[in-house]
């Protein structure tokens, strides 16, 4: 399945050239990334135009967000990667508290077109 999600980062150029940095390959810490696999997301895509960020992710049949969700928790090593993340961003406006990535509605796709 795919799952699309958007955020901001703070608009500082230096703030987002140092969340790139974090996101290159070999970057993100191991444990965070175990624990995007453990969750059978299968492939996760971060893109960026200005200060707004699109993720990705496609995932396999065992994927639950809340599961997700809780296993962050319960992380130390995932809770530490989304402090300093948080150094880097924004929530959109209308986010509640508390939210970051907000799922984006699909609103076009050709396979559904004449």
């Amino acid at each position: 399945m795919r799952h699309c999600l958007a955020l901001d980062l703070k608009d500082d150029l230096a703030l987002i050239e140092r969340y790139e940095a974090w996101h290159a390959g070999g970057a993100v810490p191991p444990a965070v990334i175990a624990s995007i696999r453990a969750a059978d997301i299968r492939d996760m895509q971060i893109w960026r135009l200005g200060t707004r960020l699109f993720m990705i992710m496609e995932t396999g049949p065992a994927f639950s967000a809340e599961a997700k969700a809780a296993a962050d928790m319960a992380s130390e090593d995932v809770q530490a990667w989304e402090r300093l993340m948080w150094e880097f961003q924004q929530p959109l406006p209308g986010t509640a508290d508390g939210e970051k990535w907000l799922a984006m509605q699909q609103i076009f796709a050709l396979d559904d077109q004449p």
